[in-house]
């Protein structure tokens, strides 16, 4: 099981996605937040998160994890210009250019995307440098996640190709129109149907589009398990405990479905052909950049709050340290703080 995230309820309302040109539509979004570009721990946060905290925890995460997410990109790249040298030519072996022509070309025949879970928008802005001639929409169910999208756009010059939808998942998508290619990550897993969710995206593929869908790899490591205190193996007693939470989470979910979680065949029975998967690793060795190591920092503080009543003292206390930047035993200060984990993605294609 891979790294999860679920977020708060309520309600929120901004200016949706438009055409350049017109003006634009609102939409308001309620009910589940879907923001998944986030830390390595199940969050079941209930109320109304705090996103101008929460919001740049978001994306700094996110930007740690930018190796993995370039990785994915450049793999979708090289199956689209598969796609089109074999449109253009016919399967086989064939003399021609190399392989970064090829990309490029399938580059530039990608005129919309749509980032289906956006959060701050880390993953939108890649897809958008990825993909230069295409209309990016970053949809999210969050309007501070969106803004903070929108204002990474503008920072970075993307700002008149990439625009933002206020969702619900998977009710908000209707008004999405097409695209060629959708990537989402970390999102369908917060919806109760996650075999119908993977149709209604499918149903808004274009001809010969490309659904990606990032779930599943393995749960982080980045200390060794004996760390010198407290009794050894914490990270596995954690990852039980967030297993456990995920599995609660699902449950609980609005007209939840109990399904075999296998990805290609959902992708398979929502109609699309040419299923690939593959697993990008996010490997960051010891010593850190200040950067990863809050991203570690956080998600332990966050572990420390969340299983307060579940961990024996033992663990609270080895906790405690790690998470004291004051401790010499602690991320902030210890010089053996590594950051390794895979994520998973899954992709087929429109007929």
């Amino acid at each position: 099981m891979s790294n999860h995230d679920h977020r708060g309820h309520g309600q929120t309302t901004t200016p949706t996605a438009h055409a350049p040109g017109s003006a634009p539509a609102r939409a308001t979004g309620q009910g589940h937040r879907h923001s998944h570009e986030h830390t390595h721990e199940h969050g079941h946060d209930t109320g109304h998160p705090d996103w101008e905290t929460l919001g740049p925890l978001l994306e700094q995460g996110a930007e740690v994890q930018t190796p993995f997410f370039e990785q994915a990109a450049a793999w979708l790249r090289e199956l689209l210009a598969d796609a089109d040298t074999d449109t253009a030519i016919g399967p086989g072996p064939h003399i021609g250019p190399g392989p970064a022509v090829g990309t490029a070309m399938a580059a530039g025949r990608v005129r919309r995307v749509l980032d289906i879970g956006s959060g701050p928008g880390v993953t939108t802005c890649l897809l958008a440098q990825a993909f230069p001639e295409a209309e990016v929409v970053a949809v999210d169910a969050t309007a501070a996640l969106l803004e903070r999208t929108r204002v990474r756009a503008a920072r970075l010059g993307l700002g008149d190709r990439i625009h933002t939808h206020l969702a619900e998942l998977p009710d908000g998508l209707d008004a999405l129109g097409g695209a060629d290619l959708i990537w989402s990550s970390k999102a369908l897993h917060h919806i109760g149907d996650q075999r119908g969710a993977v149709s209604d995206l499918a149903g808004h593929l274009r001809p010969g589009g490309l659904l990606a869908v990032s779930e599943g790899g393995l749960n982080p490591r980045f200390l060794p398990r004996d760390i010198g205190i407290g009794r050894p193996g914490l990270q596995t007693r954690l990852d039980a405990l967030l297993e456990e939470g995920f599995t609660e989470m699902r449950a609980a979910l609005p007209d939840a479905v109990t399904a075999v979680e296998d990805w290609p065949a959902f992708l398979a029975d929502a109609g699309l052909r040419t299923p690939r998967t593959r697993s990008f690793l996010l490997d960051l060795p010891a010593p850190l950049s200040a950067a990863a190591r809050d991203y570690v920092l956080a998600g332990l503080a966050r572990s420390l709050d969340r299983f307060s009543d579940q961990l024996d003292q033992d663990d609270l206390t080895t906790l405690a340290r790690l998470t004291d930047p004051d401790d010499a035993a602690g991320i902030s200060r210890r010089p053996d703080v590594f950051l390794l984990s895979a994520q998973t993605v899954h992709t087929a294609r429109a007929q």
